[in-house]
């Protein structure tokens, strides 16, 4: 019996229709036209004109091909329920495996009909266009749950406990003779724009990059959100060494286009680290762990690059992960200490400021020098706890100092990128100085060239406020960066630091005496004092006296020492003649 003398046609139906074959679609809506009568249709092939379609247009009805070159049913739901729209989904492909079927309707999809079988498709559309509202709506309530259940809210991306399943799938289908690429992202620095300008603007540049990689996966791939700016792409399509290659460069190339966001231009970069199955590892717990110590590798590259994961991480990766746990109770069980290293000012000879510097005193590896655990906290973030305790006990000891009659006593803390860029770092300066009685004008906090220089006009206010509560401001390690003078002069700083590696040969290296002249001469134009690094002899003190060097720091006069120990050297110091 015709299907139109058995089922009344609707008075309208408004269908999309995902179908890269034109004359499927037409064919489909041949058939569709028996169940309604007044049709309106649209065919779209990609993602990009699926979502247009579904922003610019309302749709009583979706029906999808499963398997297309460059588009799947999956992803076309995904779209669906990304827009938040109550449209029945009906899969109608040549041939799908019931399992596949399956758990696409446990997902939401509404039906699953082979193509040709037009008497089962007709009815399915019937029942769908005029489905009982409250089961249209337990429908609703149902796949939202499924959806917050199993995709990030903010990216629509598989959640972690779904690529798991669904990376478990992948894998298993490649075989013994298949492979496929394994890659573990991180958005450098994110946490700078998140405390410039908000957890707002974040979360919107999260879902772009989200976009951007799902675009850069092939059909056989799948991407994740694992953190707040880590994603995990797994490429199918990507099973020899060379297609690793393309697939990592086709990402870093993905970002070298800005985002642009109200207004503004964003451009970010990335530390990838890649693994390849099954030789980095045969499940997808492995890949993960050997893909991130790649990921840290490239890190410590310089950020901005791909590494590949090679054997030896592991025994790295063991030693990294302990002293991470061991960093993370330092401050908690009083391992971290300071030593104080002595300035001298060359005009009155005399001890008057020393800068704080941090030890580890490990329980079992002895003491460990900042340059072997202060990377590793800026990679944990663990560098803005750190940071405080450093300050406020900067600030107890000096005081301590004060009372024990060292009343001139200064001391200068140096301040990272993360703790300048968290946005709270004036209240945590006034905080320290409230609770220590430390009087602000005895705090010189020195940031580095680099963060100066970073966001000018941010960092110009945040160091308007520290003047204002009457704390001193020096530019570390200067000369090392890229400084703009027309910049240098806006900046509220007291003082220019010389960085240590201009004073080694100052004496017989005549760029490195130009260099420091330079510095010197500029500190006096400006109104600023200068402090020269890693003074070690006696001709260096007397290069930077004839200069006119402010104040003398360095190995020459004493090495960073404990507070006792401090306190006595400056007891009986002679004055420097």
């Amino acid at each position: 019996m015709h299907a139109r003398a058995t089922y009344a046609a609707l008075d309208r139906m408004r269908v999309l229709i995902v179908e890269d074959s034109e004359d499927e679609a037409l064919l489909l809506t041949h058939e569709l036209k028996r169940a309604a009568n007044d049709l309106s249709w649209k065919r779209v092939d990609s993602p990009q004109a699926m979502q247009q379609a579904l922003d610019e247009g309302e749709w009583d009805l979706v029906i999808s091909d499963h398997a297309m070159p460059h588009f799947s049913s999956e992803r076309a739901y995904e779209l669906l329920c990304k827009c938040g729209k109550d449209i029945p989904f009906i899969i109608y492909s040549g041939h799908m495996d019931e399992d596949v079927a399956l758990s696409a309707m446990a997902r939401g999809v509404h039906d699953y009909v082979e193509k040709g079988n037009v008497r089962r498709l007709l009815p399915v559309v019937q029942r769908e266009m005029k489905g009982v509202a409250s089961a249209r709506a337990r429908l609703r309530a149902e796949t939202r749950l499924y959806q917050m259940a199993n995709y990030d809210q903010l990216t629509g991306l598989p959640t972690r406990r779904l690529f798991y399943e669904q990376a478990t799938r992948l894998l298993a289908d490649q075989g013994e003779s298949g492979g496929a690429t394994l890659l573990f992202i991180d958005v450098d620095r994110f946490m700078r724009i998140n405390n410039t300008f908000g957890y707002a603007v974040g979360d919107l540049l999260v879902r772009q990059v989200g976009a951007r990689l799902r675009d850069s996966v092939s059909q056989q791939g799948i991407v994740t959100r694992m953190g707040r700016d880590d994603f995990v792409l797994l490429d199918a399509a990507a099973s020899t060494l060379e297609q690793a290659h393309i697939v990592s460069q086709r990402v870093m190339q993905a970002f070298a286009r800005p985002f642009k966001l109200d207004g503004r231009e964003f451009f970010l970069t990335l530390s990838i680290g890649v693994c390849r199955f099954p030789q980095d590892g045969e499940d997808v717990g492995r890949l993960l762990v050997n893909a991130e110590n790649a990921m840290f590798r490239a890190k410590r590259a310089g950020r901005n690059n791909f590494q590949f994961y090679v054997q030896e991480m592991n025994s790295m990766s063991a030693e990294r992960l302990d002293m991470e746990t061991s960093l993370r109770h330092a401050v908690e069980r009083g391992e971290l200490v300071l030593h104080y290293q002595p300035s001298v000012d060359l005009a009155s000879g005399r001890i008057t400021a020393v800068e704080a510097l941090v030890r580890w005193q490990h329980p079992t590896r002895g003491m460990i020098p900042p340059d072997k655990f202060i990377p590793l906290a800026d990679e944990t973030g663990l560098i803005g706890e750190i940071g405080q305790w450093v300050l406020f006990e900067a600030c107890r000891q000096t005081k301590a100092w004060h009372d024990e009659g060292m009343s001139g006593m200064s001391v200068s803390v140096n301040v990272s990128a993360v703790q300048f860029r968290q946005g709270d770092l004036r209240l945590v300066v006034a905080d320290a100085l409230a609770q220590t009685g430390l009087p602000p004008s005895c705090l010189d906090l020195e940031i580095t060239e680099t963060v100066l220089m970073q966001e000018a006009e941010a960092t110009i206010a945040t160091l308007n406020g520290l003047k204002a509560m009457g704390v001193c401001v020096s530019v570390d390690d200067f000369g090392t960066g890229y400084s703009s003078l027309a910049y240098l002069k806006r900046f509220p700083i007291d003082t220019l630091k010389i960085d240590k590696s201009f004073m080694r040969d100052v004496t017989v290296d005549s760029h490195n005496a130009a260099i420091v002249r330079t510095v010197i001469a500029l500190a006096k134009s400006l109104g600023l004092e200068s402090i020269a690094e890693g003074v070690e002899t006696g001709e260096q003190v007397t290069f930077l006296r004839a200069e006119g060097c402010d104040r003398l720091q360095g190995y020459y006069f004493s090495k960073p020492l404990p507070a006792p120990a401090l306190s006595e050297f400056v007891r009986r110091s002679p004055r420097l003649e």
